[in-house]
């Protein structure tokens, strides 16, 4: 396969001190694109950004050729909860997060599509194409796309199958304000067997036919603590866990993909050393 000169590879930073410091963490330990919160993942509310910031964080990203810019959103966000407190809450939170990523100017929200908590799968993919809908309506004319993660299945969240995917993609009106977000450990987890290059090419094969290889936006390049079809989400170093490093190996040297952005999520040590390793892993992957 062909050698590309830019990998579009990154890591999830922190933003810890302000947008802009995180554009300087990134390219420290080599990101070439970057994915980040644009608030605590852990809080409903969140600070105003402000112009300054937002205009530091630009100039950051511009300065140290950093691009483009991935969000993940709020893990507390739950577009097909059946409490309508913490759907209403889910759905003003989202809409608060589409626009921050319109403001700094990110491609994409990634998000994951929700947990059921008992009503069903087929409730769970509704709602979350209700929710999608309501958020598209309210935030007219964003080219930040809303960019859903496949998941691993664990407990009663929903869209760990790609015919999950294919279905909730089917009810969402504006089909071109959506995406998916491949995560190499969340699709093991699932039961995705990518161990193998003949593997990685029936996967794709069996994803492009049921969704379109197109709609991939993202890619998660996380190897799995867990063995195939575990439906538990442990991710680990790459090429370390039970995945191994021929699936890394087959998306970076996959021509179809050398412009999407490949966040590492890797577990974080002491310093950067780890998110260093993992990166060099991939460049040596991409170029053998």
């Amino acid at each position: 396969m062909k050698k590309f000169d830019r990998l579009n590879i990154g890591a999830h930073i922190s933003i810890g001190g302000g947008l802009d410091k995180s554009v300087l963490r990134a390219w420290r330990i080599g990101c070439e694109t970057i994915q980040i919160f644009t608030k605590s993942n852990a809080q409903w509310r969140a600070r105003k950004l402000s112009k300054d910031e937002i205009e530091k964080f630009k100039r950051e990203l511009q300065k140290f050729q950093i691009y483009p810019v991935v969000v993940h959103s709020s893990y507390l966000i739950n577009l097909c909860a059946p409490d309508k407190e913490i759907l209403k809450k889910s759905r003003d939170s989202f809409i608060q997060e589409l626009k921050r990523c319109e403001s700094i100017g990110a491609i994409c929200l990634v998000f994951h599509p929700g947990a059921h908590l008992g009503k069903g799968e087929d409730y769970g993919i509704k709602k979350t194409a209700e929710s999608l809908n309501l958020i598209h309506e309210r935030t007219p004319n964003f080219k930040t796309l809303t960019v859903i993660e496949l998941t691993a299945g664990q407990g009663t969240v929903i869209g760990y199958k790609f015919e999950q995917i294919r279905k909730l993609i089917d009810l969402i009106e504006d089909k071109n304000r959506i995406g998916v977000c491949v995560d190499t450990c969340h699709i093991f987890s699932a039961g995705y067997d990518i161990r193998t290059e003949k593997g990685c090419e029936l996967v794709f094969k069996e994803f492009d036919e049921m969704i379109g290889i197109d709609k991939i936006k993202v890619f998660h390049l996380n190897d799995s603590k867990n063995e195939l079809n575990s439906r538990v989400d442990r991710h680990f170093h790459i090429g370390k866990g039970k995945i191994g490093k021929t699936a890394f190996h087959f998306i970076m040297q996959n021509p179809e993909f050398k412009d999407i952005p490949k966040i590492i999520e890797t577990p974080k040590g002491y310093n950067d050393e780890l998110d260093i390793m993992n990166l060099s892993i991939l460049r040596k992957l991409a170029k053998t």
